[in-house]
Protein backbone atom coordinates (compact mmCIF):
# COMPACT_ATOMS: atom_id res chain seq x y z
CA UNK A 1 0.00 0.00 0.00
CA UNK A 2 1.53 2.99 -1.03
CA UNK A 3 2.29 5.55 1.89
CA UNK A 4 -0.82 8.14 1.85
CA UNK A 5 -2.66 4.97 1.98
CA UNK A 6 -1.11 3.52 5.18
CA UNK A 7 -1.27 7.10 6.41
CA UNK A 8 -5.36 6.92 5.93
CA UNK A 9 -5.19 3.39 7.27
CA UNK A 10 -3.64 4.38 10.15
CA UNK A 11 -5.95 7.30 11.07
CA UNK A 12 -9.15 4.99 10.11
CA UNK A 13 -7.97 2.21 13.16
CA UNK A 14 -7.30 5.30 15.28
CA UNK A 15 -10.79 6.62 14.34
CA UNK A 16 -12.42 3.16 15.14
CA UNK A 17 -10.65 2.66 18.44
CA UNK A 18 -11.69 6.07 19.59
CA UNK A 19 -15.08 5.20 19.12
CA UNK A 20 -15.41 2.14 20.20
CA UNK A 21 -13.88 3.08 23.21
CA UNK A 22 -16.16 6.18 23.41
CA UNK A 23 -19.43 3.44 23.03
CA UNK A 24 -17.87 1.40 25.67
CA UNK A 25 -19.51 1.04 28.83
CA UNK A 26 -23.21 2.74 27.79
CA UNK A 27 -27.02 1.86 28.34
CA UNK A 28 -28.78 2.56 25.39
CA UNK A 29 -30.57 6.16 28.01
CA UNK A 30 -26.71 7.13 28.07
CA UNK A 31 -26.25 6.95 24.42
CA UNK A 32 -29.07 8.61 23.73
CA UNK A 33 -28.88 11.47 26.21
CA UNK A 34 -29.04 15.11 24.80
CA UNK A 35 -26.93 17.65 26.15
CA UNK A 36 -29.83 20.52 25.54
CA UNK A 37 -32.92 20.06 23.15
CA UNK A 38 -31.88 20.21 19.86
CA UNK A 39 -28.06 19.02 20.25
CA UNK A 40 -26.94 15.52 19.30
CA UNK A 41 -26.63 12.89 21.55
CA UNK A 42 -23.12 10.50 20.79
CA UNK A 43 -26.14 8.16 18.87
CA UNK A 44 -26.78 10.86 16.66
CA UNK A 45 -22.85 11.68 16.18
CA UNK A 46 -22.47 7.99 14.92
CA UNK A 47 -25.87 7.51 13.28
CA UNK A 48 -25.26 10.98 11.14
CA UNK A 49 -21.88 9.04 10.68
CA UNK A 50 -23.08 5.94 9.54
CA UNK A 51 -25.74 7.61 7.65
CA UNK A 52 -22.89 9.86 5.41
CA UNK A 53 -21.10 6.84 4.98
CA UNK A 54 -23.73 5.25 3.21
CA UNK A 55 -25.11 7.56 1.28
CA UNK A 56 -22.28 10.23 0.68
CA UNK A 57 -18.88 9.00 0.70
CA UNK A 58 -18.62 4.92 0.29
CA UNK A 59 -20.94 5.37 -3.23
CA UNK A 60 -18.81 8.27 -4.67
CA UNK A 61 -15.27 6.37 -3.14
CA UNK A 62 -16.71 3.29 -5.06
CA UNK A 63 -17.77 5.86 -8.29
CA UNK A 64 -14.09 7.48 -8.09
CA UNK A 65 -12.53 3.71 -7.93
CA UNK A 66 -14.45 2.54 -10.85
CA UNK A 67 -13.40 5.48 -12.73
CA UNK A 68 -9.97 5.16 -12.90
CA UNK A 69 -9.93 1.57 -12.77
CA UNK A 70 -11.98 2.25 -15.66
CA UNK A 71 -9.92 4.89 -17.46
CA UNK A 72 -6.41 3.14 -15.95
CA UNK A 73 -5.44 5.80 -13.64
CA UNK A 74 -2.43 4.68 -11.87
CA UNK A 75 -0.29 6.25 -9.77
CA UNK A 76 1.67 5.72 -6.37
CA UNK A 77 2.49 9.46 -5.84
CA UNK A 78 2.80 11.79 -4.20
CA UNK A 79 -0.82 13.02 -4.89
CA UNK A 80 -1.14 16.92 -4.52
CA UNK A 81 -4.28 18.02 -4.22
CA UNK A 82 -6.18 21.47 -4.61
CA UNK A 83 -6.15 24.46 -2.35
CA UNK A 84 -10.28 24.14 -2.34
CA UNK A 85 -9.75 20.24 -1.36
CA UNK A 86 -7.58 20.92 1.58
CA UNK A 87 -9.71 23.50 2.98
CA UNK A 88 -12.67 21.37 2.60
CA UNK A 89 -11.39 18.94 4.91
CA UNK A 90 -10.07 21.39 7.15
CA UNK A 91 -13.38 22.49 8.31
CA UNK A 92 -14.47 19.02 8.45
CA UNK A 93 -12.12 18.39 10.96
CA UNK A 94 -12.33 18.35 14.88
CA UNK A 95 -11.86 19.98 16.72
CA UNK A 96 -15.00 21.62 14.88
CA UNK A 97 -14.24 25.40 14.34
CA UNK A 98 -17.67 26.02 12.03
CA UNK A 99 -20.95 24.53 12.48
CA UNK A 100 -22.99 23.12 9.03
CA UNK A 101 -26.31 21.54 9.12
CA UNK A 102 -26.48 18.24 8.03
CA UNK A 103 -28.90 17.28 4.84
CA UNK A 104 -31.74 15.88 6.03
CA UNK A 105 -31.00 12.61 4.47
CA UNK A 106 -28.40 11.93 6.82
CA UNK A 107 -29.97 13.76 9.88
CA UNK A 108 -30.24 11.44 12.85
CA UNK A 109 -32.72 9.52 13.96
CA UNK A 110 -34.39 10.40 17.59
CA UNK A 111 -33.79 7.05 19.44
CA UNK A 112 -31.26 4.54 18.53
CA UNK A 113 -29.30 1.36 20.13
CA UNK A 114 -26.04 1.66 21.08
CA UNK A 115 -25.45 -2.41 19.60
CA UNK A 116 -27.12 -1.40 16.33
CA UNK A 117 -25.41 1.66 15.78
CA UNK A 118 -21.75 0.41 16.79
CA UNK A 119 -22.55 -2.71 14.28
CA UNK A 120 -23.03 -0.37 11.62
CA UNK A 121 -20.72 2.30 12.67
CA UNK A 122 -17.73 -0.89 12.53
CA UNK A 123 -19.38 -2.24 9.02
CA UNK A 124 -18.56 0.93 7.41
CA UNK A 125 -15.09 1.21 8.75
CA UNK A 126 -14.75 -2.22 7.56
CA UNK A 127 -15.88 -0.90 4.06
CA UNK A 128 -13.07 1.51 4.09
CA UNK A 129 -10.73 0.19 4.64
CA UNK A 130 -11.72 -2.05 2.00
CA UNK A 131 -12.03 0.66 -0.68
CA UNK A 132 -8.29 2.02 0.76
CA UNK A 133 -7.09 -1.64 -0.33
CA UNK A 134 -8.64 -1.29 -3.44
CA UNK A 135 -7.18 2.18 -4.34
CA UNK A 136 -3.75 1.16 -3.96
CA UNK A 137 -2.46 1.82 -7.15
CA UNK A 138 -4.64 4.14 -8.32
CA UNK A 139 -3.91 7.85 -9.09
CA UNK A 140 -5.93 9.19 -6.22
CA UNK A 141 -5.91 12.64 -7.57
CA UNK A 142 -6.62 12.13 -10.71
CA UNK A 143 -9.79 9.79 -10.13
CA UNK A 144 -12.63 12.16 -9.47
CA UNK A 145 -16.31 11.68 -8.68
CA UNK A 146 -19.07 14.26 -8.33
CA UNK A 147 -19.44 15.59 -4.53
CA UNK A 148 -22.52 16.59 -2.65
CA UNK A 149 -21.87 20.08 -3.33
CA UNK A 150 -23.15 21.47 -6.26
CA UNK A 151 -20.95 22.08 -9.19
CA UNK A 152 -17.88 20.40 -7.63
CA UNK A 153 -15.81 17.39 -8.29
CA UNK A 154 -13.34 15.95 -5.95
CA UNK A 155 -10.53 13.78 -6.56
CA UNK A 156 -10.60 10.05 -4.28
CA UNK A 157 -8.09 11.27 -2.22
CA UNK A 158 -10.19 14.21 -0.58
CA UNK A 159 -13.06 12.13 -0.89
CA UNK A 160 -11.07 10.14 1.71
CA UNK A 161 -9.84 12.63 3.67
CA UNK A 162 -12.99 14.66 3.68
CA UNK A 163 -15.04 10.64 5.14
CA UNK A 164 -11.92 10.79 7.86
CA UNK A 165 -12.23 14.55 8.92
CA UNK A 166 -15.99 14.25 9.25
CA UNK A 167 -15.70 10.63 11.40
CA UNK A 168 -12.99 12.63 13.77
CA UNK A 169 -15.30 15.74 13.77
CA UNK A 170 -18.26 13.42 15.00
CA UNK A 171 -16.10 11.59 17.31
CA UNK A 172 -15.02 14.37 18.42
CA UNK A 173 -18.59 16.17 18.97
CA UNK A 174 -19.41 12.65 20.53
CA UNK A 175 -16.85 12.87 23.39
CA UNK A 176 -17.74 16.03 24.10
CA UNK A 177 -21.16 14.78 24.75
CA UNK A 178 -19.97 12.29 27.29
CA UNK A 179 -17.88 14.59 28.82
CA UNK A 180 -20.77 16.70 29.48
CA UNK A 181 -20.84 17.51 33.58
CA UNK A 182 -24.27 16.75 33.34
CA UNK A 183 -24.08 13.24 31.60
CA UNK A 184 -26.21 10.34 33.42
CA UNK A 185 -24.25 8.49 35.66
Amino acid sequence: MNAELESYSDQLLSVRQDAVGLMSGLSDAQFNWQPAPGRWSMAGCFDHLNKSAAQLFIPRIDAAIARAAAQNLKSDGPFAYSAFGRWCVRTNDAPAKMRFKAPRRVQPEPQRRLDDVRREFLQWQDALADRLRTSDGLDLRRAKEKSPLPFVKWSLGIFIQLMLAHERRHTWQARKVRQNPAFPK
